[in-house]
């Protein structure tokens, strides 16, 4: 009698590994919509970090499967470095 492996674990875990290595993608009419909450500056979408960044606010707002989470409490502070790149456009 022939036992066939289950392969459940080997598809979930192929099934995590794709879901975690896809970013996805926020809709570009929202991004051209969406302002800084606290500034009502245009805000920068860094797509690698899933964030809006407002440098007048000096903070970033997260993504989070696709839907900016527009609250300056969940907000990141941008430090010096962050803000340097955006002055000189590197």
């Amino acid at each position: 009698m022939t036992e066939t492996p289950s392969t459940d674990s080997d598809t979930s875990t192929d099934k995590t590994s794709v879901k975690t290595s896809v970013r996805p993608s926020i809709d570009r009419k929202l991004l051209d919509i969406l302002v800084c909450p606290v500034t009502k500056s245009v805000l920068h979408y860094d797509h690698e970090a899933q964030e809006l960044i407002s440098y007048a606010a000096k903070v970033a707002y997260p993504i989070r499967e696709s839907i900016p989470i527009m609250l300056i409490e969940e907000a990141r502070e941008l430090d010096e470095a962050e803000l340097a790149k955006n002055k000189t456009g590197k």
